[in-house]
């Protein structure tokens, strides 16, 4: 009989041996479970607490995998390793079998002579997937493969469903984002793509923090959206009895940090924005944020070429890294305005490509728009759709996002935004039209977004009151009066910036969605699946 009760079981289970929930398949989870009544029953735990190992499989392949026979028979000490199950090989009084644990396997070696009748007995009664312990030592097989000599056996738990496609990978793409337990068993790529990314996230604190910034946290929930435009999921706290609003952004608390003298902090941090899903969108998203006191945007240009090429190097071995179809070169980034930009991609069907000065001249990005946008109907290219009344640099970024985002393949800043999409950003002195903000953009997306921060209070008020008489879901409905106030108190020249660390997980790791890079992405929910009902659980079984 199962162990059980409420003490020590979630109500998922019957105090006894029946689940509540029905699992497929269930003749194989019916044959498993009972394999651990007989387990049991020959006075193993089913349930253990604890092993104490001394190695895992991957240390050990990696430290005695070019060992011989002979150094492994003469350096032969006790070892202890746990791991699961992922082949077997019964031979009469024998067996062979491999255990997996931190990304790679070993090969065991079981002798009914050696762990004892009881031992043996066990290991009989394993199926792929279990969990084990063993104590022995290494050696080398006849045919020289590195192997542990068994000696005793612990049984640590009990896969009472089956590996995914008898271990040869699970292919269904929603299961592995659903069940992505079973993905990381199944497939190397997956785990190799998320010890990518914690590398990624280390590599960053050591190089910000090798540069004298500070890593802080900022509120989840903030009683106004803001720091970027985008539609937010609304929460409310019961006590204040107010709503609450996850955060779409850091920004506005860390450049108040800023203001009380932490001259450069950053942030890893998750934001939560109420929009589509794609390859390239999740709603909730993981990004790291700095900020730099006496910075401009251009300096931290030059901080983003040294950061990417740094990464490239660490976590692939290159610069030159491989992504679908092409090879993107992290040695150098291009720079491009955004105007520079327009005009390059122009389509050559579209006719002559507006000049720089018709760009910057009043109504020449719409009409600039409405020549594209003739050209794209009849060509059946994307159009050029816009959402009300627009102003002049929001008909250049739309333009922009239109015909030259996606041409952005190789990693390329892209700099001098309009002032009227750039409500944080300082104007540029000889151009007030545009502002001193870039964006990096490699393979088509956008990866980073940076400033030179606007830190005079009556500009900023005045900008956040326009964006708020526009109106829309994507913009605060409130002013932040508080940063309003911050500013008054002087901010000192800083430049800021927001990297988004999935999709630079994307690039590095050939990843080509979104839902690759992230554990457990946003899904539909599963059909509802009830508890079965029956005398036992209605007479209160636990």
């Amino acid at each position: 009989m199962l162990p059980g009760g409420p003490d020590r079981y979630t109500p998922v289970i019957r105090a006894g041996k029946d689940f509540r929930l029905q699992f497929e398949p269930r003749e194989q989870f019916e044959q498993r479970r009972k394999k651990l009544e007989q387990i049991e029953a020959l006075g193993f735990e089913p349930f253990p607490r604890e092993f104490r190992w001394t190695d895992t499989p991957a240390a050990l392949v990696d430290k005695y995998g070019e060992k011989s026979a002979a150094e492994l028979e003469a350096d032969k000490h006790e070892l202890r390793v746990a791991g699961r199950l992922v082949s077997l090989r019964l031979m009469g009084k024998a067996a062979f079998a491999h255990l997996q644990g931190s990304g790679k396997r070993i090969q065991i070696y079981v002798k009914k002579d050696v762990v004892g009748e009881r031992g043996f007995e066990l290991f009989q009664l394993l199926d792929l997937g279990d969990f084990i312990g063993v104590r022995g030592h290494l050696f080398r097989t006849k045919t020289n493969e590195l192997s542990i000599w068994v000696e005793e056996l612990s049984f640590l738990a009990k896969a009472l469903l089956p590996l995914p496609e008898k271990w040869h990978g699970l292919t269904d793409v929603e299961l592995r984002y659903r069940q992505r337990y079973l993905d990381l068993i199944a497939n190397d790529k997956s785990r190799e793509v998320f010890v990518a990314r914690a590398r990624i996230i280390q590599e960053l604190r050591r190089f910000f923090d090798a540069r004298g910034y500070i890593e802080v946290e900022t509120p989840m929930m903030h009683p106004i959206p803001g720091g970027a435009a985008a539609r937010p999921f609304i929460t409310h706290h019961n006590t204040l009895d107010i709503d609450l609003y996850l955060r779409i952004a850091p920004e506005l608390y860390l450049k108040r940090l800023t203001v009380g003298g932490f001259d450069r902090v950053y942030e890893i941090n998750r934001n939560f924005r109420n929009e589509g899903i794609s390859t390239e969108h999740n709603p909730e998203f993981t990004m790291l944020e700095f900020y730099e006191a006496y910075s401009n945007y251009r300096d931290l240009m030059e901080l983003n070429q040294e950061l990417f090429s740094l990464l490239a190097m660490t976590i692939t071995g290159s610069t030159l890294v491989k992504f679908g179809e092409r090879e993107l070169d992290f040695s150098r980034m291009r720079r491009l305005t955004m105007r520079e930009a327009i005009l390059e991609y122009w389509p050559a069907g579209a006719g002559a490509a507006p000049t720089e000065t018709e760009l910057r001249a009043a109504g020449g990005p719409r009409a600039a728009v409405e020549r594209y946008n003739a050209w794209a109907k009849a060509a059946g290219a994307p159009y050029a759709a816009s959402k009300g009344v627009l102003k002049d640099g929001e008909w250049t970024g739309l333009l922009f996002e239109t015909m030259a985002e996606d041409k952005l393949i190789q990693p390329t800043i892209l700099y001098d935004f309009p002032t009227d999409i750039s409500p944080l950003s300082k104007q540029k002195p000889e151009d007030p039209s545009l502002t001193e903000r870039f964006e990096i953009y490699v393979a088509g997306m956008e990866v980073a977004n940076g400033f030179s921060e606007l830190n005079d209070p009556a500009e900023q008020e005045r900008r956040f009151l326009a964006q708020i008489a526009k109106g829309g879901e994507e913009v605060p409905k409130q002013l932040d009066a508080d940063y309003i106030r911050a500013l008054c108190h002087a901010m000192p020249p800083t430049a800021g910036e927001g990297i988004g660390i999935d999709r630079l997980t994307m690039l590095l790791t050939d990843s080509q969605s979104i839902r690759d890079v992230i554990l457990f992405p946003l899904l539909r929910p599963e059909p509802r699946q009830e508890p079965r009902q029956d005398s036992a659980t209605e007479a209160g079984g636990a």
